[in-house]
């Protein structure tokens, strides 16, 4: 005889709306708690293609179906199920369809399910040659066209799903191809009013820097957004000198010279000091860091910084820089 969860999963294909709605939701309920993720994980042979089934229906059915996926993805073992199924394709298919009324929930699959290294991989597609970072490029074109209105910001989420992929060099390598150009166009969202935003935009670009040994000419190919999306968070609060800003590019010394709101995260200022890090291990990264009068914006931004942590990774940079002050140039001052 068949368990009571193998009926209710069985109502998910019911020809009648009103008893699939039903179904649905109560599934989706069950995933909000540990004890039903475990029960339905049993039976996820048939709950994920089930729901899946579900996401091209009307805005009742497939918002819950939705909702119970991203739930259960959230499990490893489920997720790297539902890769295995084919669910990003599924996902990005109908990201792109007319009229898809739960963009904001497959974005948000997608960021569960390119935590998993086999996410990433079917995500930037790399065993297709011709089809080779389509995906990546779509959902970056979105993020950076797409903005806030009175249905909420659909994209934003792509950030985290950004932060995702480059956490693998091949995620990394597709990011700062120069023919694809995707890095410029994520920098160029760092000033976006959306904190998730901002966080996905400096964590990509903190993971690229870790190519920065062999990509810098890459990475320094976009310096006119690079600089200002590293250095305004960890600029402080206080307006510049001229005798300051004349030693800047226009893109640092015009909202230098301003009065100007204070990046609020932490963890913001944090992953912008590590990029910055990373570049200038590099003897080129420290010239052009220099070139844009970065050590003193780092003296600055370090005198109002309050948060142990970012005051830390201020140091970090500090360090590095007084290491390579034998070029005659003069070091930041990370002490009093």
């Amino acid at each position: 005889m068949a368990t009571e969860l193998e009926e209710l999963l069985g109502f998910l294909s019911s020809p009648s709306p009103p008893v699939k709605k039903a179904a649905v939701e109560i599934v989706r309920d069950l995933t909000g708690s540990e004890d039903g993720l475990q029960s339905l994980g049993s039976y996820s042979d048939v709950a994920i293609p089930s729901l899946a089934r579900l996401l091209g229906e009307k805005k009742e059915v497939s918002v819950p179906a939705a909702e119970a996926l991203i739930n259960l993805s959230q499990n490893s073992d489920l997720g790297a199920k539902m890769v295995e199924r084919g669910m990003i394709k599924m996902a990005m298919d109908m990201l792109y369809k007319p009229d898809s009324g739960i963009i904001h929930l497959l974005v948000m699959l997608l960021v569960n399910l390119s935590q998993l290294d086999a996410g990433i991989d079917s995500l930037i597609q790399s065993g297709d040659e011709k089809m080779h970072g389509l995906y990546v490029m779509k959902l970056v074109r979105s993020f950076c066209t797409s903005s806030d209105d009175k249905k909420g910001d659909s994209f934003e989420h792509v950030g985290s799903v950004l932060v995702n992929i480059t956490k693998k060099e091949a995620g990394r390598k597709l990011i700062l191809d120069p023919k694809r150009g995707l890095l410029k166009q994520i920098i160029r969202q760092f000033d976006s009013t959306s904190t998730l935003r901002k966080k996905g935009v400096s964590g990509t670009i903190r993971n690229c820097c870790f190519e920065a040994e062999s990509q810098l000419q890459n990475l320094l190919l976009t310096s006119e957004f690079l600089w200002p999306a590293l250095l305004l968070p960890v600029a402080g609060n206080k307006v510049y000198s001229e005798q300051d800003t004349s030693k800047m590019p226009l893109e640092l010394s015009s909202t230098l010279s301003i009065e100007r709101e204070p990046v609020s995260d932490p963890e913001n200022r944090i992953q912008a000091l590590e990029a910055i890090y990373l570049l200038t291990l590099q003897e080129a990264g420290r010239r052009a860091f220099w070139s844009v009068n970065g050590p003193r914006i780092l003296q600055v931004g370090y005198e109002d910084e309050e948060n142990p942590k970012v005051m830390e990774a201020y140091e970090q940079v500090g360090s590095l820089l007084v290491q390579g002050s034998d070029t005659g140039e003069a070091s930041v001052q990370t002490s009093n």
